[in-house]
C-alpha cells in the first residue's frame, strides 16, 4: 500500500520519470540491471534478500544508480548495514511527498541524503563493523589532496555539478575522483567514505547551532 501510494504520489511529479514499482528485492535488482536507472528508493523489510543485500547488489552492477533506503524505523545499525552496502542515506516513511520528491532529485544530482541529527548514531555504528582506527587512518593517507577536497565538498551537501563548478573540472572528472576514492578506502558509496573520513578527522562538517 505504501508503494501504491508514492507511485502515485511520484507520477504526478513532472520531472521525475517512475521506471517502475516491484515487491522483492530480487525484482529489484533484476529491473536495475535492464534499466537506466538513476534513483532506487530502497525498502529494507523485503521477502527473498532483503533491502541490504539488493542494494549491494545493484551498487556492484550499477555503480551510478544511487540507492536511498526507505525505513519505518530510524534504527541506526540498519542504516548502517545499508551504507556498508552502498546507500548514499536513507528516509524515514513519515516524509511528506514533496520531501520524497525533494530527496530523489539530490540523490540524482549526486547528494548524500542523511535526516538532521542522524549522523552521529550511524558513525557509533559503523564504528563496531569498520576497520580499526590503524587501517583507516591508512588508507585515508592514500587519498590525493584533490580526493579530500571532494569528500570535504560531498559532506558538505554539493552535487556533482556544484563540486566541478568549484573545482574547474568536469562532471565526468568528479565522478572518476569519486570511483578512485571508493576504490582507494575499500568501500561501496560515497556516504560510507564520508562517515570514515570524519571518524578520523580528515574532513570536518560544522554542526547547526
Amino acid at each position: 500500500m505504501f508503494a501504491q501510494a508514492l507511485r502515485l504520489l511520484l507520477e504526478a511529479e513532472s520531472d521525475l520519470e517512475l521506471v517502475g514499482s516491484v515487491s522483492t528485492g530480487e525484482a529489484a535488482v533484476e529491473l536495475t540491471a535492464g534499466s537506466a536507472v538513476d534513483v532506487v528508493l530502497m525498502d529494507i523489510d523485503l521477502p527473498g534478500i532483503d533491502g541490504v543485500v539488493a542494494t549491494r547488489r545493484i551498487r556492484e552492477q550499477t555503480p551510478d544508480t544511487q540507492v536511498v533506503v526507505i525505513t519505518a524505523f530510524q534504527d541506526a545499525d540498519t542504516v548502517a548495514k545499508a551504507v556498508q552496502a552502498g546507500a548514499c542515506g536513507f528516509l524515514p516513511k513519515t516524509r511528506t511527498a514533496d520531501e520524497v520528491a525533494g530527496v530523489i532529485r539530490r540523490a540524482a544530482a549526486g547528494e548524500l541524503v542523511m535526516p538532521a541529527g542522524s549522523m552521529d548514531a550511524v558513525m557509533k555504528s559503523l564504528e563496531a563493523s569498520q576497520r580499526n582506527r590503524t587501517q583507516g587512518e591508512k588508507l585515508l593517507s592514500q587519498l590525493s589532496n584533490r580526493e579530500v577536497l571532494i569528500l570535504q565538498a560531498i559532506a558538505e551537501g554539493r552535487s556533482t555539478g556544484e563540486i566541478a563548478s568549484q573545482l574547474y573540472i568536469s562532471r565526468f572528472t568528479v565522478q572518476t575522483h569519486i570511483r578512485n576514492i571508493l576504490a582507494k578506502l575499500d568501500v561501496h558509496s560515497k556516504l560510507e567514505a564520508v562517515l570514515l573520513a570524519l571518524r578520523h578527522g580528515l574532513i570536518q562538517v560544522d554542526k547547526p547551532s
